[in-house]
């Protein structure tokens, strides 16, 4: 998630009793397709006449702001897919196909790191995919060399340099060698943990592989551990769901991302392996939902907005209540106001005003770097409507609320007069008491912080008119 403002503390507040005015009527009628907001304008305004000149022209530009960067790394690579995944990835166990293609990665790091000031600290650093750890320890090493020799990575305790891991795919090794690396949090994806869900998604986990890493992640000092889990999943009910909660809890995790499952397989073919039938219906999905909240609200968790609930003590839950959370392509993100340069195929770069996407397709990825260009093929220059709506959906998606006296200050603009028309198409989630406007504050209630993806989408602009076949439900 995003940043919180001054007063922001005070509808952090709010989160504990979301069950209390829980309206599963509203909660259906308000449950429309949308964007997840990871950027605005989404990746759907992208456009392939910004290509790799505009990206480079960014990247100079940047550095006259001197803000530290943020590095995402994107390994395509899986053993075995999983019928849920969404994600750009690779199916095969060869490790030695990874070479060629952190070959290209070393030649886009070049290619970048020309354009920067490389002296620019490295705040943060994401390895996703995929599955990072399908690359062997000396190819994780090779790689944070190569990072290392074209940006110079951090050692810096505040530091937030993660890695997506799969339990199936690492062991204790594994996690002592990333600790060397410098990495300092680790998310591990679960999904759920009964027997029939994983057969159903082709993701068979016991848990003592989760318990196991995560015992020596704590053993070893790893600063923060995040879980991921999977609602609506085939064969998932709201007793089931409960059960893989409960055992959750006991291996306290300081983080946990729940995610609504998107069944699309119009648009990703390895859904299609999933049986309509076999899915949760609306209804049950609401309950596992409910539950969800309510179990983890009960052992201590924040939900801090949308699909993440971490502890007091965890620093996204101090950077909300400090005003300092920040949303993008990777989530919620402590460290505010870092360049992200996105490397490899599929990555999405955020430079100041500027979004830049590498090609999804591994080929035209490849021929790019080895005719010595940037692999850029989409991206988008945001006007000074799209930086501004930007900045304030990103604050409600952080703060669950809108102060527009600040905007206006950040801005020089008379916000509650720009966004009038946006207020007058949010009269009708006002009065079904989703949100509470008073004065200059615009305030997301704890039933509206469900349905913050609907609010967001009032000050969307270049919204398609039909998202249902785009954009996953809410909820």
């Amino acid at each position: 998630m995003a940043v919180y403002d001054h007063a922001a503390a005070s509808s952090c507040d709010t989160a504990a009793p979301q069950h209390a005015a829980w309206d599963e009527e509203l909660l259906r009628r308000y449950d429309k397709s949308g964007p997840r907001y990871t950027s605005y304008p989404t990746a759907l305004s992208f456009h392939e006449q910004f290509g790799a000149k505009d990206f480079i022209a960014a990247l100079e530009r940047s550095n006259q702001t001197d803000r530290a960067l943020s590095l995402y790394v994107h390994i395509p690579f899986c053993r075995k897919i999983c019928f849920y995944c969404a994600c750009n990835k690779i199916a095969t166990k060869n490790t030695k196909l990874a070479e060629p293609y952190l070959s290209r990665l070393d030649r886009e790091m070049l290619l970048t790191s020309r354009h920067l000031d490389t002296s620019r600290r490295v705040e943060q650093l994401h390895w996703g995919g995929g599955t990072p750890t399908f690359l062997t320890l000396d190819q994780m090493s090779d790689l944070i060399d190569r990072l290392d020799a074209r940006f110079g990575l951090s050692s810096s305790p505040d530091r937030d340099y993660a890695i997506e891991i799969d339990p199936r795919e690492a062991d204790v090794f594994t996690l002592r060698h990333l600790q060397t690396l410098g990495f300092n949090r680790i998310s591990l994806g679960v999904q759920d943990l009964n027997p029939m869900v994983q057969k159903a998604i082709n993701r068979i986990q016991p848990r003592v592989l989760t318990e196991t890493l995560m015992e020596e992640a704590h053993r070893l000092g790893f600063r923060s551990l995040n879980l991921d889990l999977i609602y609506g999943l085939p064969h998932q009910t709201q007793e089931s769901f409960a059960d893989t909660l409960r055992q959750v809890i006991e291996l306290n995790p300081a983080r946990l991302s729940i995610f609504n499952y998107a069944h699309m397989p119009q648009r990703f073919a390895p859904q299609r392996r999933i049986k309509d039938d076999d899915l949760p219906s609306a209804e049950e999905k609401l309950a596992i939902l409910h539950t969800t909240i309510d179990m983890l609200t009960q052992a201590g968790y924040v939900h801090i907005g949308m699909d993440h609930f971490v502890r007091l003590d965890d620093n996204l839950a101090v950077a909300q209540r400090e005003g300092t959370l920040q949303r993008n392509f990777q989530g919620y993100s402590s460290h505010a106001q870092c360049d992200l340069v996105g490397l490899g195929v599929s990555a999405i770069s955020r430079v100041n005003d500027v979004y830049a996407q590498n090609p999804t397709d591994l080929d035209r990825y490849e021929q790019a770097l080895d005719a010595g260009q940037l692999a850029t093929v989409k991206g988008l220059r945001l006007s000074q409507d799209d930086l501004i709506r930007r900045d304030v959906i990103e604050r409600l998606m952080c703060d669950m609320q809108i102060d527009f006296a600040a905007v206006s200050q950040r801005w020089n603009i008379d916000a509650l007069r720009y966004f009038s028309d946006t207020l007058a198409r949010l009269e009708g989630a006002e009065r079904d008491g989703l949100v509470v406007h008073e004065g200059d504050i615009l305030r997301a209630t704890p039933i509206g912080r469900l349905l913050i993806r609907h609010l967001a989408m009032a000050f969307d602009v270049h919204l398609p008119g039909d998202t249902t076949k785009r954009y996953s439900r809410i909820l």
